[in-house]
């Protein structure tokens, strides 16, 4: 496979990182990984190793404040930044792919994200796939809880607020040695400022998600503890798409891509692809 990379600029000027993986030969359709929370795009080489050599491009870009893109680690001024900087980096993945039937695939934190993105932009893709995705707000959260997130996310906008559990992201024990080893990924606390945006995110999706349409798979660990498996069975029952599938996986964890069950769960997203690519 053929492995380049890059950089862009985000909605703010922000240098934003990008990689991609493309086939020796004929290029069937283009997979658009969006990621999670305080990782970043290298660390989906499971499903890269898995469908490159099948014939599939696979573009990854890391989220401003995230990986090997610049600014402040997981923060971002508007939930918004994320989206819009996403579809810079689509037109240029459509103008190099142009014809290609492009999938977008979001996992946690970046399903949320693609789902955003699909309120604006379904129309230019040809799916989504989106995995443990984060769409659904935690149910110990009360009200006051959350107006005193949003007054901290203006006054200290970038103090930390929440820990990341890494330890839930899946039952192979070098996956996690890897993540928390990894210094492109952050193991800090969450910012005040994402985690407002964030949580406002979610219920601007839960309003505006029977706007989407398009051909959607959504997967899920059943085991999850990072987010709420309910919350891709809520996301399921609001779409709007005739052509929607679930999948949950028990007892997997939150990244089902690097679960030892892995290739079961790939093997599952190719296939849906594949019926929709002919």
């Amino acid at each position: 496979m053929k492995h380049q990379e890059g950089y862009l600029k985000s909605n703010r000027a922000t240098n934003i990182y990008y990689q991609y993986w493309l086939p020796e030969n004929e290029i069937k359709a283009v997979l658009l990984v969006v990621h999670g929370l305080a990782e970043h795009s290298g660390r989906y080489m499971n499903l890269v190793n898995h469908f490159v050599p099948a014939g599939y491009a696979v573009y990854g870009i890391d989220h401003i404040g995230h990986g090997k893109s610049d600014g402040k680690r997981v923060y971002v001024e508007r939930f918004q930044d994320f989206t819009k900087t996403l579809k810079t980096y689509f037109d240029c993945v459509r103008d190099w792919q142009p014809q290609k039937p492009i999938f977008l695939v979001g996992h946690s934190m970046g399903g949320l994200i693609g789902a955003s993105y699909l309120l604006e932009h379904q129309k230019d893709l040809s799916g989504a796939i989106l995995s443990g995705p984060g769409v659904k707000l935690p149910d110990h959260l009360s009200q006051i809880t959350i107006w005193a997130g949003k007054i901290l996310s203006v006054l200290m906008p970038t103090a930390g607020v929440a820990p990341l559990n890494y330890e839930g992201i899946s039952r192979d024990p070098k996956v996690v040695a890897a993540y928390a080893n990894d210094p492109l990924v952050y193991t800090g606390k969450i910012t005040a400022r994402l985690a407002a945006e964030l949580m406002k995110a979610i219920v601007h999706l839960a309003d505006h998600a029977g706007k989407i349409r398009l051909p959607i798979l959504i997967s899920q660990g059943g085991c999850d503890t990072i987010v709420d498996p309910d919350g891709a069975q809520l996301l399921y029952n609001l779409v709007g798409s005739a052509d929607k599938a679930i999948k949950i996986y028990d007892p997997l964890y939150h990244e089902i891509f690097n679960e030892p069950e892995h290739e079961t769960v790939l093997k599952d997203v190719q296939l849906w692809i594949e019926s929709r690519c002919a």
